[in-house]
């Protein structure tokens, strides 16, 4: 009786944490739908903003830029790399932090330049396994679900105030780049100094090429567009980061509930078997006793 009570018990709770971690899954899926949307709505403009750049570099010529070429009077002694590692606030969201850590691991571990620099963190699950790497945190950022552009603005103006004074050599942010609904790959994305994609030779134009003539000049125009091409390419990596973090916990999730339903059948399988044996057991015992009297 005692070993069917106790199986009974752990049906129970399989049950519940089967309904937490379907309501968890339902939750991920509604966030997941609208962070895709926000990511797919920036995307454009992101990549849009890149081929104007890189179109007025090759139809003007060469032209200089402190994002791109560092300050004019170099940059200053002792200066360093600056690293921003995005990762979650809150966990069972799977490979997901994992994933990016590692990658970040193997990036210290091959430049070493940007583990002795400054490293920021977003999201708090980053922190502990920065903490037990030795690696120190120079600041901390939280965004929440949404940030909002404002908020990602005022940081990438922080970061190019500094690498235009000089203080720091580059920045590089490490997050999870969402491809699609079942492929995200962590990346390592150069944000400055600012290095337009280059054209290669099979997606090179051939025969005449348009002429444009630009009104203001390249230099004024690029001064406008780098850096807004930095806050959108820093804009578009967090929310690539979020929608990334919420398909792995819808996955998780999805993978939790039907491992809770797999374990409660195997449960009802063995609890029916018991409660069989303990009614065989009864009868026998009956029809022995009876047959006592007799």
């Amino acid at each position: 009786m005692g070993k069917t009570r106790e199986i009974k018990k752990r049906i129970k709770a399989v049950g519940n944490i089967k309904r937490i971690t379907r309501t968890m899954q339902m939750i991920a899926t509604s966030k997941f739908a609208k962070a895709l949307l926000r990511a797919t709505a920036t995307k454009p403009y992101t990549e849009g903003i890149f081929g104007l750049v890189t179109e007025l570099a090759q139809t003007a010529g060469n032209l200089e830029h402190p994002l791109i070429d560092g300050p004019d009077g170099g940059f200053k002694d002792g200066a360093k790399e600056l690293t921003l590692l995005i990762t979650s606030d809150r966990g069972l969201c799977g490979p997901y932090n994992g994933s990016v850590l590692r990658t970040a691991t193997a990036h210290f571990r091959n430049e070493p330049d940007a583990k002795a620099g400054r490293i920021d963190l977003v999201g708090k699950k980053g922190e502990a396994f920065l903490k037990f790497s030795g690696i120190p945190v120079t600041e901390t950022y939280s965004f929440g679900d949404t940030p909002s552009f404002a908020q990602i603005e005022r940081l990438a103006d922080a970061y190019m105030d500094l690498f235009i004074a000089g203080e720091i050599t580059a920045v590089r942010v490490i997050y999870m780049r969402f491809i699609s609904a079942g492929k995200q790959t962590p990346e390592v994305l150069s944000l400055l100094p600012l290095k337009p994609p280059a054209v290669s030779e099979d997606n090179a134009k051939t025969g005449p090429t348009l002429q444009y003539e630009f009104s203001p000049n390249g230099p004024e125009l690029l001064a406008e567009l780098l850096p807004s091409t930095v806050k959108a390419s820093l804009f578009q990596a967090f929310n690539d980061a979020i929608v990334s973090e919420h398909v792995a916990r819808m996955i998780a999730m999805k993978a939790a509930t039907d491992n809770a339903g797999s374990m409660g059948k195997d449960l009802t399988r063995v609890y029916n078997r018991a409660r069989q044996a303990q009614i065989t057991t009864e009868l026998t015992e009956i029809i022995s006793g009876a047959a006592a009297l007799e």
